[in-house]
C-alpha cells in the first residue's frame, strides 16, 4: 500500500502528528511520500507534483484548506483523502489528532467508510469554444479584478435567464463549499450530501438578489455584460484572466472527492458546534 501526505507547515503541531503518524506505520508494508516541502520536514519519499495524488490514499494534515489543496490533486484519479483536522473553523476535515492511528488502521483494514462528495467543473468558454477546464471541492467564482468598479453579470440557468447581478461577483459553490466562501458572502448552508448547486452573488448592489439552489444536473451560464476586468477562481487555487466576450459555464463535474469518514454526524455536530446552536438561548 503506498499512503501519500501533504502538510501545512506553518503548523508545528500539524507536522509532530504527522511524524508521528507515519512512525506507527513504518513497521507495515506501507510506501510513504509526498510533496516536497513536506517530504523534508518529515523525512521521506519526495514524490512530483503530478504524481500525488496516484495513492492508495491520500492524508492531509491541516485545516480546510490542506484539504482542498488535497482534493485538486486526488480528483482525477479518485484517490480517498483521510483530512486530520489542525484548523480554525473547518467544516471538511473529519479526523481529529488522537483518531489518526484509529483512522489509518482501519483503512489499511478495509474497514473505512467513504464518503463521495460532488464537485463542479468549469469551462471557460472563448469564441465559442472551450479553452480551460477545471473542477473544484468547494466552489467557482466569477469576480471584477480589485481595480475594476462594479460588473454586471448575466446568469443563465439551463437557458433561462435567471438575474442580471450588478455586483463585486457571482459564485456557484457545491454543498461541500456551503460553509466556506459562500457562506461568508450570505449563501445558505446545506448538507454536504445533498445533490446541489448554489448559486450566490457576492456583495450584489440589488436587493432582489437571492441565493439560489438548484439541482446538480443543471447548466449554469455566466456572462459579463459590462467591461471591465474579471478573473475566474476555483478553490482558490486556480486563477484565469477573463476576456471581453468570455464566458463561464458551470456543471457538475464527473469528478468527485472521495473523504476517509470517521464520524457520520461530524457535519451536524460541527455546525450546532461551530454557531452554539446547541447552547442554551435566553430571550
Amino acid at each position: 500500500m503506498r499512503i501519500h501526505t501533504i502538510v501545512n507547515l506553518f503548523r508545528p503541531d500539524a507536522v509532530q502528528a504527522a511524524k508521528e503518524a507515519l512512525d506507527g506505520l513504518r513497521a507495515s508494508s506501507v510506501t510513504f511520500g509526498a510533496d516536497r516541502d513536506s517530504a523534508a520536514a518529515l523525512g521521506v519519499e519526495a514524490v512530483a507534483p503530478e504524481e500525488l495524488g496516484k495513492a492508495d490514499l491520500m492524508v492531509s494534515f491541516g485545516g480546510d484548506g490542506t484539504l482542498i489543496r488535497a482534493a485538486h490533486l486526488c480528483s482525477e484519479s479518485g484517490t480517498p483523502i483521510l483530512g486530520v483536522y489542525f484548523g480554525r473553523f473547518g467544516f471538511v476535515t473529519q479526523c481529529m489528532p488522537s483518531e489518526v492511528g484509529a483512522a489509518l488502521s482501519s483503512f489499511i483494514d478495509g474497514q473505512a467508510e467513504i464518503d463521495e462528495r460532488i464537485m463542479v467543473q468549469t469551462e471557460l468558454i472563448r469564441n465559442d469554444r472551450s479553452v480551460a477546464t477545471l473542477h473544484s471541492l468547494n466552489e467557482a467564482v466569477v469576480q471584477r479584478s480589485a481595480t475594476t468598479r462594479i460588473l454586471t453579470f448575466d446568469v443563465k440557468v439551463d437557458g433561462t435567464r435567471m438575474s442580471r447581478y450588478p455586483a463585486d461577483g457571482v459564485m456557484v459553490s457545491t454543498p461541500t463549499g456551503s460553509t466556506a466562501y459562500s457562506l461568508s458572502a450570505g449563501g445558505p448552508i446545506v448538507d454536504p450530501g445533498v445533490n446541489a448547486l448554489l448559486i450566490t452573488a457576492i456583495m450584489p448592489h440589488t436587493l432582489s438578489a437571492r441565493p439560489l439552489v438548484v439541482r446538480s444536473e443543471a447548466v449554469i451560464d455566466i456572462q459579463i455584460e459590462t467591461r471591465g476586468d474579471a478573473v475566474l477562481s476555483c478553490d482558490g487555487q486556480s486563477r484565469l484572466h477573463l476576456l471581453s466576450g468570455d464566458s463561464v459555464r458551470i456543471t457538475k463535474s464527473p469528478r468527485v472527492t472521495r473523504l476517509v469518514s470517521v464520524d457520520s454526524q461530524d457535519f451536524l455536530s460541527k455546525l450546532a458546534n461551530r454557531f452554539q446552536w446547541s447552547k442554551s438561548s435566553r430571550i
